[in-house]
């Protein structure tokens, strides 16, 4: 299927437009369409789906709306991707994708559409967790964890942030947010004493693998505990802590590059500076941001 691309601007219809968009994807996978598109199934474009959601995220934190419509583009784009190959395997259609958005969409708000009476937003979390173990159930290939499904894919953080809200709305949670601290300065407290032990000979000794793999574990789960009790702490504050994360490291690239264009302007190479010059260097740059 070819059009005239020129015309498409002078089409406001959006089903029309959908339609066109799904036969075009339909012709790149035939035989007289690209090469590329044709060789890919659901597994080579799956990273693809995440890029596309950061990038279109990244629009939205920039307030870049020109960028977004394009970046929700590429992202529809590959919604229809992997229903066109979906309909080559006989797998289901994008007919199928919608009816079930739509039934759950349904499903989900019985407050809206159906008898049931909510006030208040946190009642209806509550109802739809209820709902979801009641999906889970009739799905073959889920369990009944109110946890499965969050995508194991998310970044480290935000993972950590959906399991600990899932916990929460079954009451599992702190009452007071001083309890949270405690529980960070434990977690420090019992990482001090695993880092302490590098002290111990038997772990320094370098043929000693299985030891210092050992003790390397622990390390690590500890270091995982903190951040855990971190995230817990930005929930109870309402606080994005992939966002916190993000902002500090963006002023981190920020001040380091004023860091390493000062010591330029100064006839300095940065590399060769003493890290005793360059946090002087670093205290200058931050002292101007204040």
């Amino acid at each position: 299927m070819k059009i005239n691309i020129n015309e498409i601007e002078n089409v406001n219809d959006a089903r029309e437009l959908f339609k066109i968009l799904i036969e075009t994807l339909a012709y790149l996978r035939s035989d007289e369409g690209c090469v590329w598109d044709r060789e890919q199934n659901h597994d080579s474009i799956k990273k693809n789906m995440i890029e596309e959601a950061y990038e279109a995220v990244d629009a939205i934190e920039d307030k870049d709306y020109q960028s977004l419509k394009g970046e929700l583009g590429d992202l529809l784009l590959q919604i229809i991707f992997h229903s066109q190959i979906a309909v080559e395997n006989d797998e289901f259609d994008i007919s199928d994708v919608l009816k079930e958005i739509i039934k759950k969409l349904y499903r989900r708000h019985p407050h809206v559409f159906g008898d049931k009476n909510f006030n208040t937003s946190e009642e209806v979390l509550i109802s739809w967790e209820e709902i979801k173990k009641t999906e889970r159930k009739s799905h073959p290939k889920k369990t009944q964890s109110i946890f499965n499904d969050i995508p194991k894919i998310l970044p480290s953080l935000h993972y950590a942030y959906e399991i600990q809200n899932r916990a929460s709305r079954l009451g599992f949670d702190w009452d007071k947010i001083g309890g949270i601290f405690d529980k960070i300065k434990e977690e420090i407290n019992e990482l001090t004493d695993e880092l302490e032990k590098t002290n111990n000979p038997v772990i320094q000794e370098e043929n000693n693998h299985d030891s210092r793999f050992e003790y390397m574990s622990k390390v690590k789960n500890e270091i995982g505990d903190i951040l855990f009790s971190i995230v817990n702490l930005t929930r109870h504050l309402g606080v994005d802590c992939e966002e916190c994360l993000k902002h500090t490291c963006s002023k981190f690239i920020r001040r380091f590059d004023e860091i390493e264009k000062l010591a330029f302007l100064r006839g300095f190479n940065f590399r060769e500076l003493s890290i005793e010059e360059k946090n002087k260097l670093w205290e200058e740059v931050k002292e101007m941001e204040e």
